[in-house]
């Protein structure tokens, strides 16, 4: 069907449905789709990586920074402490679960009202299950790292006898029979489960500001996004209502909120982490994984919903020597000048503690947004199909029309976006085949204000939704892992930094970003 057809048949049905606002975006679906459709996903597509061709976009410097750049690790702190001290005071006998768990309950009595994290405090429960782990402990049962920590959840995650609302109308009432299996893993590695947080409605979005809930607001200026879709998980966790959280990825929603409210986020190897119990965005594209204030402490929970309750220490890896890659042209082409500048100061302090850099360039990164935006549509529409024949207007209304437009791709344009995945998944292995890992921004921009719908790069005016998926979708469409982590601030605002490693090595990925979190730091 052509693109001129399928759009006029489209616009008719949308308009014949009462929905004419779907016009423009089924507009700018038509234009995504003329790009697929012009690509070639047969020639090039042996995964090589070119490594010598000049970019077409201006390139990252490699520059030491100037004077004013903003510092490696220079961000607002966090007002709690990690899991890593607070397990050394837990076997010290100089806190306990019990005194962790009120802690976190004050938090969100004192500031919740203002920064709307939670969906649900469990706190009569989160004080059963701390008091029971410190029972545990005294009776010399230490169940491992997460023993007594009190971590929140995104309210996508199914926990026994609660609604799993996904921050929509849609799910108010939609109680669960049972725990997720990773609520399970975390119960079993001893950790307290404070309560259900805030999300962008059905993990749909990227700034948290459509919940049924109302939005969640930045921690260091409530008038900002905290990013999303899991923006009510960091702000859970930078606030001290939460030693650590739990939240989903489909196209970034663990890692833009962790560059923005300056936590570590990791997305695990895609598979990697079971989805069972967990409200789907994108079947294929969806990941669960932790944020954290530290390395340490992201690896001790992903260790946990692993099973491996127990888990050993982790060790970074040699930086001197280390091969990383990073991706030019698509990749570098539109950032901010503070990101950049964040970005080149932490890459001068990569390279003097030894590791050496190399740009690689990724052939088809151009297609990346379109391949990534007819895979999420038609996964999506796929399982909101039933609702919004019945109850449609339960939904806030720029989820709706995001949804109701995902009814209208066609399943060949969904193939052809599978292809261009598979391409770009084997590119991005032949980037790291000669590399350790891939290094660059997390975001382009740091936290936009609740309610900003474009910024202004160089001259040109970018939707912020699209922004702030440029730069993590393409590993959510690869399944490669990638971790982001602080690496500095413009004007008090966190930047991340992301650190992707090869498929099905997490923990190796893990090594190296704790290699780097003490470079920055240092």
């Amino acid at each position: 069907m052509s693109i001129e057809g399928w759009l006029k048949a489209a616009v008719d049905d949308a308009e014949a449905r009462g929905l004419k606002e779907l016009k423009p975006l089924l507009e700018s679906l038509a234009q995504s789709t003329a790009l697929l459709r012009r690509a070639d996903f047969n020639s090039g597509a042996d995964g090589a990586s070119s490594t010598d061709k000049a970019p077409s976009s201006p390139s990252l410097s490699l520059e030491s920074p100037s004077a004013g750049s903003p510092a490696p690790g220079s961000r607002p702190l966090a007002t709690g402490y990690s899991i890593e001290e607070f397990g050394r005071r837990l076997r010290g006998g100089r806190t306990s679960s019990i005194e962790a768990t009120e802690t976190c309950l004050r938090a969100i009595d004192e500031k919740d009202e203002g920064l709307n994290a939670f969906i649900l405090v469990m706190a009569e429960d989160s004080r059963r299950h701390a008091l029971q782990a410190d029972a545990d402990l005294a009776a010399g049962h230490d169940r491992g790292p997460l023993h007594g920590v009190p971590i929140s959840l995104k309210d996508l995650i199914d926990v026994r006898g609660v609604a799993t609302t996904a921050a929509s109308n849609v799910r108010r009432h939609a109680i669960a029979a049972s725990d997720a299996p990773i609520v399970a893993q975390l119960r079993q590695a001893g950790a307290v489960v404070i309560g259900k947080t805030n999300l962008h409605e059905f993990a749909f979005g990227t700034t948290n500001e459509d919940s049924a809930w109302g939005p969640a607001r930045h921690p260091f200026d409530p008038s900002r996004s905290p990013g999303g879709s899991s923006g009510g998980s960091a702000v859970s966790v930078v606030a001290g209502m939460a030693l650590a959280t739990i939240g989903t990825d489909t196209g970034g929603s663990i890692r833009i909120p962790s560059a923005v409210c300056g936590l570590v986020g990791l997305k695990p190897t895609v598979g990697e982490i079971a989805t069972d119990g967990v409200v789907p965005l994108s079947h294929t594209l969806d990941h669960v994984g932790p944020l954290a204030l530290t390395v340490g402490d992201a690896w001790h929970v992903h260790q946990a919903l692993l099973g491996r309750s127990a888990s050993r220490p982790l060790v970074a890896s040699p930086l001197a020597g280390m091969r990383l890659g990073i991706p030019h042209r698509y990749f570098s082409g539109v950032l901010e000048p503070g990101v950049r500048a964040a970005f080149d100061t932490t890459v001068a302090a990569l390279m003097r503690a030894g590791a050496r850099t190399a740009p690689v360039d990724i052939a088809h990164a151009d297609y990346i947004a379109t391949i990534y935006l007819q895979i999420v549509l038609a996964e999506a529409a796929a399982f909101h199909a039933s609702a919004l024949e019945s109850v449609a207007d339960r939904y806030t209304s720029p989820v709706r029309l995001r949804l109701e437009m995902a009814r209208y791709v066609l399943a060949e344009d969904y193939l052809r976006a599978q292809a261009g995945r598979a391409v770009l998944r084997r590119e991005i292995d032949g980037a790291l085949a000669w590399n350790d890992a891939l290094i660059l921004p997390t975001l382009p921009i740091v936290a936009p204000k609740i309610g900003e719908a474009s910024l202004t790069i160089d001259g040109t005016a970018h939707p912020v939704r699209n922004l702030m998926l440029r730069l993590t979708q393409p590993f959510n469409i690869s399944g490669h892992p990638a971790v982001s982590l602080p690496c500095g601030n413009v004007d008090g605002l966190p930047v991340g930094l992301q650190v992707v490693g090869r498929r099905q090595e997490t923990d190796a990925l893990m090594r190296v970003a704790l290699a780097a979190e003490r470079a920055i730091q240092s």
